[in-house]
């Protein structure tokens, strides 16, 4: 049948569509018009229904709100995080096209993702796969017509090599290399990717979370908002997040699987009982709400566990729970992969309420029995000295005796040489004092050389100190005084460690306060954390403040009064009624001290 003079031609129909402009789509509805899920890899292929997962609606649409240029999402494993990055790239290629950088963490996690995941979802997808240029990609550079997706390993600087991209998307941040090969960080490479796109680019990243200092937590508390997923209760409609520590079941129970069976959500507002075929209900009418806001919204984080996942039911974190909770590996997987949250090692963490449940029989001032030795630790500041005393027993038993803060070296020298007693009459005098030298250092090493049968100076060491907690070094200081005395550079680390191990014991070997301790006190002791820290290629544990302004004065010189009692030997002390053994020759005087300096 012979054309119309008035149908236009093939190639004007071609033209005029190529000039279409996109449809108007979030990232959620493209998804759901137009993405397939495959067989291989999907729990539930076919057609992709953002309902039935509808806490990743707010994630992938805040993909195309302006206001926002990072999108930060910390999740569990089993939510559907990975789908998020894919419906995002299908939304990039047929709706908004321009270059883009996906990092994985290795580039062997990079080609399984290409080959099983992104051109899967390309060849389900006609409206993808006519933008597809398959003959001009390659498994880590895939060609369309507007547009490439280059795949990259963190581990591999090459493939982070300079090109510009619009859009950056980082997977599993957490488990990427410090450094590549020697190279700065690469994430702070791939960000470099996105300079020329100054006020169009995105960036994406996500992870599970590992610890406190990993890279997706530090963005998460970076996020100028942070938004969490809340959901109805179906009987009182209370908005709240789902948490394990609202999910009941029997602990006395030994089996898990029993306590799955039986365990049940509590409302945590009218305590009513909520079971999996609540949850489905609840997670459809939910809501992402900010619990944190700022001004602007430029950095956006979003945060779920996997309670919220239709694959997961409350009974299959119980087990897992049950199962994983006496081993710390198997613990740290159920913290970060199934509640989203990082991994806190609490084995030697420091609590207000612990320093103070370990009060001994003795008030303030009072030598309890059993002391072998006292010893002083001075934390040396610009307006003052925080000190403390402690007496020290067998089993390296210990009890504070007394602290305070000092406006003069004179009101040091008094207290240290304060006449204390016990409940029998005897007198005592401190043994030995370890004084801060890092502030004030000329100062401390005058008071020192002054005070030397009983004051030493001690400083922090930068390094850790292998086999050892301290070590002794000469101050080479020809115009003081102090020239030639001993200097012990002290491994605070390992000494804190002590102490929050030892807060732990009960009788012999435990560290204690006396009766009535302020909180102040209590409140500096606990003032810091261990937390694991990346250093170069290698991890370490460190203590550091919990809080910018914490003040930890007293905690730090607690740790000079230990070093001055293992200046002392303390490991070593015997009673005041056992056979002495024969003193070292390699100890000096003050080292060969084992009794302490009572007076009758």
């Amino acid at each position: 049948m012979p054309r119309s003079k008035y149908e236009p031609c093939e190639w004007i129909k071609n033209t005029l569509a190529g000039l279409r402009p996109p449809e108007k789509l979030t990232v959620s509805e493209w998804a759901d018009k137009y993405r397939v899920l495959d067989v291989k890899t999907a729990a539930e292929p076919g057609r992709w229904n953002t309902e039935r997962t509808p806490y990743l609606r707010g994630i992938m649409d805040s993909f195309t709100d302006p206001q926002i240029e990072e999108i930060v999402f910390v999740k569990s494993t089993q939510v559907g995080g990975t789908e998020c990055v894919l419906n995002m790239l299908g939304y990039i290629i047929q709706q908004d096209p321009a270059p883009c950088l996906v990092v994985y963490p290795t580039l062997e996690l990079a080609l399984y993702a290409s080959n099983n995941r992104i051109q899967p979802m390309l060849d389900l997808s006609s409206e993808l796969n006519v933008r597809f240029n398959k003959r001009e990609s390659k498994d880590l550079e895939l060609q369309f017509d507007n547009l490439y997706i280059v795949l990259a390993g963190a581990n591999s600087p090459a493939s982070l090599a300079s090109r510009p991209i619009r859009y950056l998307f980082m997977d599993e941040v957490d488990k990427y290399p410090v450094s590549a090969k020697g190279e700065a960080d690469p994430q702070k490479l791939a960000v470099e990717r996105t300079r020329t796109f100054v006020t169009s680019k995105k960036i994406f990243r996500t992870s599970t979370p590992t610890r406190k200092t990993g890279p997706i937590w530090q963005a998460w508390l970076d996020c100028d908002e942070q938004r969490e997923y809340f959901v109805p209760c179906p009987h009182c409609g209370h908005y709240q997040t789902l948490r394990f520590t609202q999910v009941k079941f029997p602990e006395d129970r030994k089996d898990p699987e029993d306590a799955a069976a039986r365990c049940y959500y509590e409302c945590e507002s009218c305590k009513g009982r909520l079971t999996d075929g609540h949850k489905r209900q609840m997670v459809s009418a939910g809501e992402w709400r900010a619990t944190r806001e700022s001004t602007g919204r430029r950095m956006t984080g979003f945060r779920i566990n996997a309670l919220y996942s239709p694959w997961v039911r409350f009974g299959d974190a119980v087990r897992e729970f049950l199962t994983s909770k006496d081993d710390p590996m198997e613990l740290m997987n159920f913290i970060n992969s199934w509640l989203g949250e990082p991994w806190e090692d609490t084995q030697l963490k420091l609590t207000s309420d612990k320093v103070l449940e370990q009060q001994s029989e003795f008030a303030e001032m009072i030598v309890p029995d059993g002391t072998l030795l006292i010893t002083g630790g001075v934390d040396v500041q610009a307006l003052g000295m925080y000190w403390t005393i402690r007496a020290w027993g067998l089993g390296v038993t210990s009890w504070n005796i007394a602290h305070g803060f000092a406006e003069t070296w004179n009101d040091v020298e008094t207290v240290m040489n304060y006449q204390f007693r016990d409940i029998e009459g005897h007198e005592y005098i401190v043994n030995l004092v370890a004084v801060d030298s890092g502030d004030q250092t000329d100062e401390v090493y005058e008071f020192c050389a002054v005070n030397g049968d009983w004051a030493v100076p001690v400083k922090g060491s930068s390094q850790p100190l292998l086999g050892s907690r301290y070590r002794v070094s000469i101050i080479d200081r020809t115009a003081s005084r102090a020239h030639g005395m001993r200097l012990y550079l002290v491994d605070g680390n390992q000494y804190k460690d002590m102490i929050a191990a030892r807060l732990k014991r009960i009788g012999k070997g435990a560290w204690m306060v006396y009766k009535d301790c302020d909180r102040e006190y209590a409140d500096q002791i606990c003032a810091e954390e261990r937390v694991r820290l990346k250093r170069g290629v290698r991890e370490i544990d460190v203590w550091q403040p919990k809080s910018v302004h914490a003040q930890n004065h007293y905690l730090d010189a607690e740790v000079y009064c230990a070093v001055a009692a293992d200046i002392l030997n303390v490991r070593y002390l015997q009673p005041a009624d056992a056979e002495p053994d024969e003193p070292s020759e390699s100890l000096t005087r003050r080292e060969s001290w084992i009794r302490p300096r009572r007076q009758f």
